[in-house]
């Protein structure tokens, strides 16, 4: 059975890629409302190729963009896997780093150049694929296959929250599987088996009603430039540790497993730092590089805005400063809990003659899953066969929350399973996805169902 499934991913190798550059053509930003029509036409684009590869599949409308939901539910006994994925990209901006035009897709280099290549689209693209390839040589899926496909992760995927609430009956599964992570490396696939939590958010901090002459009444009045630094400083210690009261509470620690398991990988720091154009990496003492970008938490300042920022001096006390925060947090830590803790925090820390405004933008829990249970298990043994490599299990230091609503409203845990890399420019110009992984993740996803076939459930 496999083997047929192998020579039709073959022969239609190229065909797929044909497919997949059409699809990179469609402009579907989903945070430019101009775009609306092409990101609808996103939603199109795989709604047309589900029902191709023999997916009973419909548009479902939403108060924002669309979602693609398909399904085949024929195999009586067997696990029911949701593949989540989404057809809209990041803006492309800014445009003149771009070696050629970001919906005009480029293949050189053994790689297909465009926004969306590997953020989401062309990693969403081997599900619909490997599907196709058993649809089209069985007429059947040794697994249920339930599609979402949605349009607004990349601005929030408040509506994806909404459907899966309102249609659970729709949604019920086994297993999520999801590819929008990375390999660890070139030659080295991996599956990601956490994920950290965030809590984000702006602290606005005012003085006087208008920016005043700093030599006429500088020295008389509190400078919200100066009081904001002051904050900021306050948050770590001398040695990285995060300051805001009870952020370490009930933080679960890493087991010594993983520690060994991410001690053997290969990682070479002074590179790390060449490709970062850093001269040294910090954070807390005692814990490694990939420990402190996987499993520790962080208390970062994203951005910050004080008085004058044009060319040139002029000698002001700004009116206002502001600040955009962010705390990556791993298991144990309670978002809600500790966006209040660091608002009173911040509170506590602010100079008498200011005023400060808190903006809670948003957050989600951090989350960890077995990595010995059957459907990892499963995985492993699908992305071996197609990678010629067993996958190292790793932990991601960012955060996809529609993971926490899989777990929380469906009920499920989910097989993180990245066929791109890291240096993909994800998010940047010149965003890429290799063909040969390409190819690799399609096949992977192929033989996934069979090796799921196998759980019992």
């Amino acid at each position: 059975m496999v083997e047929q499934v192998r020579s039709y991913l073959e022969q239609h190798q190229d065909r797929f890629v044909k497919e997949l550059t059409d699809f990179l053509k469609i402009p579907s930003v989903s945070a430019d409302s101009t775009l609306n029509s092409e990101t609808r036409r996103g939603a199109e684009f795989v709604l047309k190729q589900l029902e191709k590869a023999g997916i009973e599949s419909q548009i479902i409308e939403t108060a924002g963009h669309p979602i693609v939901y398909g399904a085949w539910k024929k195999a009586e006994g067997k696990p029911t896997v949701l593949v989540y994925g989404h057809y809209d990209v990041q803006p492309p901006d800014p445009l003149d780093q771009w070696i050629t035009p970001p919906f005009e897709p480029d293949i050189r280099d053994g790689h297909i150049y465009a926004r969306g290549a590997t953020d989401d689209k062309g990693q969403m693209y081997t599900h619909i694929k490997s599907v196709e390839a058993w649809m089209k040589t069985h007429g059947e899926l040794p697994v249920n296959v339930v599609f979402v496909i949605e349009g607004e992760e990349e601005v929030g995927s408040d509506n994806l929250d909404r459907f899966l609430e309102e249609n659970k009956d729709l949604v019920t599964c086994d297993i999520a599987v999801v590819s929008d992570t990375s390999q660890y490396a070139p030659g080295i696939p991996a599956i990601t088996y956490g994920l950290r939590g965030i809590l984000a958010c702006e602290v606005i901090v005012q003085g006087p009603s208008q920016d005043l002459h700093s030599g006429v009444f500088g020295g008389a009045v509190m400078n919200p430039g100066n009081g904001l630094a002051k904050m900021i400083a306050a948050l770590h210690d001398n040695e990285g540790r995060v300051q805001i009261p009870g952020f370490y509470d009930g933080v679960i620690e890493l087991q010594p497993e993983e520690r060994a398991q991410f001690a053997a990988l290969p990682f070479d720091e002074a590179k790390f730092m060449s490709d970062l154009g850093v001269n040294a990496v910090s954070g807390e003492a005692d814990f490694s590089t990939l420990e402190r970008r996987w499993a520790r938490p962080t208390c970062d300042v994203n951005g910050m805005i004080s008085g004058y920022t044009g060319e040139g001096p002029k000698t002001i006390v700004p009116a206002e400063s502001r600040v955009k925060i962010s705390c990556r947090l791993v298991p144990g830590q309670d978002p809600v809990a500790l966006t209040k803790a660091l608002e009173q925090y911040l509170r506590a820390q602010l100079p008498t003659g200011l005023t400060m405004e808190f903006v809670d933008f948003h957050g989600c829990n951090a989350l960890v899953f077995d990595f010995n249970s059957p459907y990892m298990s499963a995985a492993k043994t699908a992305i071996e066969q197609s990678f010629g490599a067993a996958p190292v299990m790793i932990r991601e230091g960012g955060s996809i929350p529609v993971v926490e609503t899989f777990q929380t409203v469906v009920g499920v845990e989910t097989l993180l399973l990245g066929w791109g890399q890291n240096t993909d420019n994800l998010h940047s110009p010149n965003e890429r996805f290799a063909l040969e992984a390409f190819r690799q993740g399609t096949l992977a996803s192929a033989l996934l169902w069979h090796e799921l076939a196998g759980v019992t459930v």
